[in-house]
Parts: C-alpha cells; sequence; structure tokens
C-alpha cells in the first residue's frame, strides 16, 4: 500500500482543457492592458491636472496655466460672493478677481459647488455680477459709477455660453443719458444718423455707424420721416468697467452683440473654441486681442473702435465678418492669420497695419474707405482679395506682398497722387491676376527704384497685357523708362564708390571717418551695391539716405559718361514726345506744333524775299490767314497735350530744341548774305498738278523727278491767290506726317543751298517722326498690339 507521501499532488488548470485557447487569452489580457497604460499616459500628458477638462482643444490653455503654476479651481457661489466682495485693484481700476478659474455656465440645474439648487448657477454669476459691476445705477434713470468695477478672467476657463450683454449696465432709449462717459462717447463718434442710414442705406457725408442715444425728441422727428421699414429704438447696454481676459479660454460661445465698452478691452492670447459675436459693439478705448485664438465663426459686422484696436498675430480660423465696421485710431493685424474675411464698406480712419498677414481663403474689403495708409507689407494671398469700389486717400503698400490668386481694386477710387507701392511683389502673371478699371489702375503703381523692380513691373506688365488693358500695360512700361531715366542720370553724374578719392566723398557728405572706413572697406572688397554701405558700422541710416542717390558702383570713366548721355538724350526725348510710345494723341499734337512751326518758316522764306529795289513781301491779308491758322494748329495741339498727365512745358521745350535751332540759324545766315538768283517773282514751291487726291506720301522725297515726262507735270504755285497760304501748310504736311492732299515739292532750279537744306532737315526729322507715330500706334491699337507682343 503506497504511502501518503508517494503520492501526487493534482491540479487542474482552467486553461488545461484547450491550449490553444489559453494563448489566445493571454494576448487579449495583455493587449487590453497595454493600451489601458497607453491611454492613462496619454491623456495624463495631454491633460495635465485633474480639474482640466479631457479636450484637446485646451492643450495651449492648459500648458499656460501649468506655466503660471496655479491649478484652476472651480468657481462657486460662495467663491464667487468672496471675490465680489473683496475687488482687486489692477492697471489703475478696480476689478473683480475671476482669473484662475473654471467657470462652468452650462445649462441644468446643478450648481458649481455640487448642491442641488432651484437656480441655475449661470442665473445667479449673471445675477450678482452684474449688480455688483453696475453699482450705483438706479432702476428709473441712470447715475454711473465714476470708478466702476472691471472683470478680469485671466488665465479662466469658461465652460458654457457667456454673454458680456448680461452683465452691463442697461440705458433707457428714452430720457437724457447721465453717464458721462457714455454721453461723450456718442457726441464724438455717433453723431445723428442721416436719412440714408436710417433707411438703410449707408452715409454720403462723414462716416456713422452704430446708434446714437435718442431723446423722445429725436424719436418724434424720425416718426415723421417716411420710411421704409419701422426703425427699432432700442435700450443701450454699457460695460463700464475695464474687460481683462488675456489668456482665458472660452469653451462656448461668446456674445456682446450692441454693447458698448467705455474702457479698455484686453484679451490677449484669449482662445474662443466656439463662435463668438461682438456684433455691433462699441469701444471706446484700446481693444487688445493679439495672438487670440478664434477657432471657429467670429463676427464684428459693425463695430466701431474708437481706441486703438489690435489684433496682432491672431488667428481667425473660421469666417470672420467685419462688414460695416469702423476704426477711428491705427488698426492692426500685423501678422495675422484669417480663414475667409469680410471687411466690406468697413471705415478706416487711421492706419490699417496687415504686415505679414496671411489670408487663405477668400477676403473682401468691397466699398471700405481708407483715410491713411494700408500697409499690406509681406501680406500672402492664397485666395482671391476684392477691393472693388473701395476708396483709398493714402498710399498701399503691397511691398514684397505674395499674390497667388486674384487682387481686384475695379472701380476703386484712389486720391490724386497716391499711389500703391508695388516694390519687390511676388507675382506671376500665368497663375494669378490684378484686376483694375482699365485706364486708371495702370497710374497708381509705383515702385522706388528700377534695381531689383524690374522683375516686378514687366510682370505687371503682360498682367494687363494678357487682359487686354493695354493702356495700364503701357503706363507701367512708361513709368519702367522713367524709373531707367533717373538711373542712366544717376551713371551720368555720380560718383563711383569703388573709385572716388576721399576728397570726393567728403563732398558728397561723408565725414572725414566715413570716407577712411569706405576706402578700407573696398580695398578689402568692392563694393556691389549701394546698400553694401548699411553693412559698416560707420555707416548710419541718416547718412546713407543723404548720399544714395549721388552714388554708383560700376567702374566709369569719360566715354562711359558720354554714352549714357546720348543713352540719356534719346530716351528723353521718347518720354516727352510719345510717353515712349505709349500716349498716340500726344504724339500727334507734337507734330501738329512742329508742323504748324515749319509752314511759318516756308511761308516766309518764300513770301518776304526783298525790300528793295521791288518789294517781294506777302500781303497783310495773306499774313493774317497764316498766323489765325498756324495758331488754329497749335491751339489743337495744346488740348491734345493738356490731358493724361503730360508735362506741357517740358514737351513745348523739347520740341522747340528739335525744331527751331537748325532752321533759325540757317534763315539768319540766308538773309544775311542776300538772294541774287533767277526766277526770283516765281515760287521755290511746284506742284503735281496731275492729282488733287488725299495721299500717303512715307516714299516720296522732297524735290521734283529728274525725268522731263514727270518734270513737265510740275508748275509754281501761285503766288498771287487769296488761298495760297494753305500750299506752305499742305507741303510741311507732306515733309512731316507723309501725306497731303497735293504733291508739293521743291524746284531743283535757282534755289538757294540753304533753302534746301531746310527742307531736306523737315523731312529727314518726318521721317524719324513718322516711324515714333507708327510705333505709338502699334503698342495703343489692342488687335495690333496682341499681334506683335504675343
Amino acid at each position: 500500500m503506497p504511502s501518503i507521501a508517494s503520492k501526487k499532488l493534482t491540479i487542474t488548470s482552467p486553461f488545461k482543457t484547450s491550449g490553444y485557447l489559453a494563448g489566445w487569452l493571454k494576448r487579449v489580457f495583455r493587449s487590453a492592458l497595454f493600451m489601458l497604460l497607453f491611454v492613462t499616459f496619454w491623456f495624463g500628458s495631454a491633460v495635465g491636472p485633474a480639474n482640466f477638462p479631457v479636450n484637446s482643444s485646451f492643450a495651449a490653455t492648459a500648458a499656460t496655466v501649468r506655466a503660471t503654476g496655479e491649478p484652476r479651481i472651480p468657481l462657486t457661489v460662495k467663491l464667487l460672493e468672496e471675490r465680489l466682495a473683496q475687488p482687486i485693484r489692477q492697471g489703475g481700476s478696480q476689478v473683480v478677481d475671476l482669473s484662475n478659474l473654471i467657470v462652468d455656465l452650462r445649462t441644468g440645474e446643478l450648481r458649481a459647488d455640487g448642491a442641488q439648487g432651484q437656480t441655475p448657477f449661470s442665473e445667479q454669476f449673471y445675477k450678482q455680477l452684474r449688480q455688483e459691476l453696475n453699482a450705483g445705477a438706479n432702476a428709473s434713470g441712470v447715475s454711473g459709477n465714476a470708478h466702476p468695477l472691471g472683470l478680469d478672467l485671466s488665465h479662466s476657463l469658461v465652460q458654457g455660453p457667456l454673454d458680456f450683454s448680461r452683465l452691463g449696465l442697461r440705458v433707457p432709449a428714452y430720457g437724457q443719458t447721465i453717464l458721462p462717459a457714455l454721453e461723450a462717447f456718442n457726441q464724438e463718434f455717433q453723431p445723428l444718423l442721416s436719412k440714408d442710414s436710417l433707411t438703410g442705406g449707408a452715409s454720403r457725408g462723414r462716416f456713422s455707424v452704430g446708434r446714437a442715444t435718442r431723446t423722445p425728441t429725436d424719436a418724434l422727428a424720425r416718426s415723421l420721416l417716411i420710411q421704409p421699414r419701422s426703425v427699432a429704438l432700442l435700450d443701450t447696454l454699457v460695460f463700464q468697467g475695464p474687460l481683462l481676459l488675456n489668456q482665458t479660454c472660452f469653451n462656448g460661445e461668446v456674445g456682446a452683440t450692441n454693447l458698448y465698452f467705455l474702457n479698455r478691452v484686453e484679451a490677449s492670447q484669449v482662445i474662443f473654441t466656439q463662435p463668438v459675436t461682438w456684433k455691433g459693439a462699441r469701444f471706446a478705448r484700446r481693444v487688445d486681442f493679439g495672438q487670440g485664438q478664434f477657432q471657429q465663426e467670429s463676427s464684428f459686422r459693425g463695430a466701431l473702435f474708437a481706441g486703438k484696436a489690435r489684433f496682432d498675430q491672431a488667428s481667425f480660423s473660421g469666417a470672420t465678418n467685419w462688414e460695416g465696421s469702423a476704426f477711428h485710431d491705427r488698426a492692426s493685424f500685423a501678422q495675422a492669420d484669417f480663414h475667409t474675411g469680410n471687411f466690406a464698406r468697413s471705415h478706416w480712419q487711421a492706419d490699417a497695419d496687415f504686415d505679414q498677414a496671411v489670408f487663405h481663403g477668400p477676403i473682401s474689403f468691397q466699398k471700405s474707405r481708407f483715410d491713411d495708409a494700408l500697409f499690406l507689407t509681406d501680406a500672402q494671398f492664397d485666395a482671391a482679395a476684392n477691393f472693388r469700389q473701395a476708396q483709398f486717400q493714402s498710399t498701399i503698400s503691397l511691398r514684397g506682398a505674395h499674390i497667388l490668386n486674384q487682387l481686384d481694386f475695379g472701380d476703386a477710387l484712389f486720391s490724386k497722387d497716391k499711389t500703391i507701392n508695388v516694390a519687390d511683389l511676388d507675382f506671376n502673371p500665368g497663375e494669378a491676376k490684378i484686376l483694375g478699371s482699365p485706364g486708371r489702375i495702370g497710374q497708381v503703381f509705383s515702385v522706388p527704384a528700377l534695381a531689383s523692380n524690374e522683375t516686378v513691373l514687366r510682370n505687371l506688365v503682360r498682367n494687363f497685357r494678357l487682359l487686354e488693358q493695354i493702356g495700364d500695360a503701357n503706363q507701367l512700361e512708361y513709368t519702367t523708362e522713367r524709373l531707367r531715366l533717373r538711373q542712366i542720370k544717376r551713371k551720368i553724374l555720380g560718383t563711383s564708390l569703388n573709385q572716388a578719392s576721399r576728397t570726393q566723398l567728403v563732398g558728397l557728405g561723408f565725414s572725414v571717418e566715413q570716407a577712411r572706413a569706405v576706402i578700407e572697406r573696398r580695398r578689402r572688397q568692392p563694393f556691389v551695391s549701394r546698400t553694401d554701405l548699411l553693412g559698416m558700422d560707420e555707416i548710419d541710416l541718416a547718412s546713407y539716405l543723404k548720399v544714395r542717390d549721388r552714388l554708383i558702383t560700376k567702374q566709369t570713366n569719360l566715354f562711359i559718361r558720354g554714352q549714357q548721355l546720348i543713352r540719356w538724350v534719346l530716351l528723353a526725348g521718347l518720354l516727352l514726345l510719345s510717353q515712349y510710345g505709349t500716349n498716340v494723341w500726344l504724339t500727334i499734337g507734337v507734330g501738329l506744333i512742329s508742323t504748324s512751326a515749319f509752314a511759318i518758316l516756308f511761308w516766309g522764306v518764300d513770301r518776304y524775299r526783298r525790300r528793295v529795289p521791288t518789294p517781294i513781301v506777302p500781303t497783310p491779308a495773306e499774313t493774317a490767314c497764316v498766323m489765325l491758322g498756324a495758331a488754329g494748329l497749335f491751339a489743337l495741339a495744346l488740348s491734345l497735350l493738356s490731358q493724361d498727365n503730360v508735362h506741357v512745358l517740358w514737351t513745348l521745350e523739347a520740341v522747340a530744341l528739335v525744331v527751331l535751332p537748325v532752321p533759325l540759324a540757317i534763315i539768319i545766315r540766308l538773309y544775311q548774305q542776300g538772294r541774287y538768283h533767277d526766277l526770283m517773282d516765281s515760287s521755290y514751291l511746284v506742284e503735281n498738278g496731275a492729282l488733287r487726291q488725299l495721299q500717303v506720301l512715307i516714299a516720296r522725297l522732297p524735290t521734283v523727278p529728274k525725268y522731263p515726262f514727270y518734270r513737265d507735270r510740275y508748275s509754281p504755285i501761285l503766288i498771287d491767290r487769296r488761298w495760297n497760304w494753305l500750299n506752305y501748310f499742305d507741303f510741311s504736311f507732306n515733309n512731316w506726317f507723309k501725306f497731303g492732299f497735293n504733291d508739293i515739292r521743291l524746284r531743283d532750279k535757282a534755289v538757294p543751298g540753304l533753302i534746301s537744306t531746310l527742307v531736306w532737315y523737315q523731312w529727314s526729322l518726318g521721317v524719324a517722326y513718322i516711324t515714333l507715330l507708327l510705333w505709338t500706334l502699334s503698342r495703343t491699337i489692342p488687335g495690333l498690339n496682341l499681334l506683335l507682343y504675343f
């Protein structure tokens, strides 16, 4: 019989029934344990303290709270009463301190302290806080507080919707306003509405927004007006003290519709995770939403900012609406990020700064008004930007901007001499477009210098040629050549940094130490650009601005300067006589002046020959007719020159410099030596009597042909006829415009050589002129322009 010790204890395992099932259950158990540890670690690192809600949208705010070292605690009724009883001073004002708290305003009967109650905590929150913030105001009228309390929600987490209008002081629509701050604000920024604004239209006078406080007299006056729709007279809601929302996170909708903020609003780095409505709000002091996050829709429609408005580095992830808003002081949206935005009919009375702003979606400034500068420096437009019918009273800066879609300035109004600075503009006409009113938009673009901006201007020219706005493309080419003329002038008169002596540098405006430093710098490394001076410690910005327009960097000598001088003269002539082939009427006006001038010269040489012994002079009637005809042509030419921003005096001086010196010298010499030849009683001009028709005479020479068969057709013009003076204008037109009614030429018998020289001089100038005219026509006729340039 075996002993007990020799018996083995057998234990039956529950997993022994099936080896495959046991292995599968072990793997499931290990996977579940791993997932539990992973979720615990993930939410613990993302949320932080246990009292912070499990929501990934609050990760940034949680990090901020941990940085302050003060964990949030829930706001209860008791804690609210304690904070209301003990306001603190901050920034010179008394505020109710509700910072670093969790304010739960979600609907429900459960109070914040966990007890059951009949009144929601949100109702007690609004009631008690409103009474304390508006202490000193009675129920009937308004007796404002001289030092109203503010509200500080900085670093707090607000759960549920928050309506700031429920915390404001209600001012009745009827009766006199007793709040001095509100009355002063209304008188300065909200004058009585015009009839247009009452009927829903825009006022044509001073830009009026919002609603002024109405008295019974005003209401009676408005009731007598014929209005297409009723205008409701509402009470005014006023938030008297400062509002501090620095680094506050709102987990619900925020509203402040038609609320007057009579003190400052500070909301830097605020986070709105739900839609925000500031529609019709009035901000009497400065507003700071710098680095704020608007994660969903936000509306500032019809808002008024009396003080500085700062939205630097703000992020508008949802659609934002600023339609009809007004900014009476500087507004800054520098480095802001917009998804889509609507600034239509907004009014900017001071600088509007969108420096380095990014517009990912469509942005609209339609019918907006900018009384001061608009800065879009280094801004990026990923989608269409609309500035149609906008008014610009000052300069616009698109310097360094990136246009990737469409920029529309259609029907926009620009003040005189106000331009759009497009220096360093990043714009590809093959992928994006810049639109504007034909014939006007090309005149408002400008760059400070041609260097580093020639590609920008070329792209703009190509943009308008693709849009078949030939006038705007030509205007930009004219702007380009004017800048090139300035650049050539600097090369002629400028001093080379790499060649100038110390004395020359001092004469330019450098100090002795600066001149010595410039010489030492160029010995080590020659100057490539004038801006290299700014990299020197001895040269400050003021010194650079004083001398930059008189400096060049390339090597130069007398021969090079002579070449540049010839180039400058030719280019200056093209600019003054045709605006570089962009103004047909200017070119025609120049031709009319030159034609009339040569007609008078030919008439005087041919008709006024001698006074003794037998006078050969024109009659007084003929003299009067010639002068009146020339005066008429000159007046017509001046009317053509007086349009399209033409420098009339400079153009007349250029025409006189080309037309008068050589002919006057010839005529003076002619009368000095006298005329002693045959056929003194016959005109120097002969006419082809076989033809009387309008004909183009481009290939015709100004003298009669030698072949006898053709010479027989020509006979001297009749100088004893009253209409004879018209022949001289016809001959001048033949030589200059290369067309006329009669084929009138210079005879080749008994003609002084000086007279032949005068005729050939005009004919040569006429060849150059007709070339200029045809070139100008080719650049201004749309169909021909597209055929030549594409």
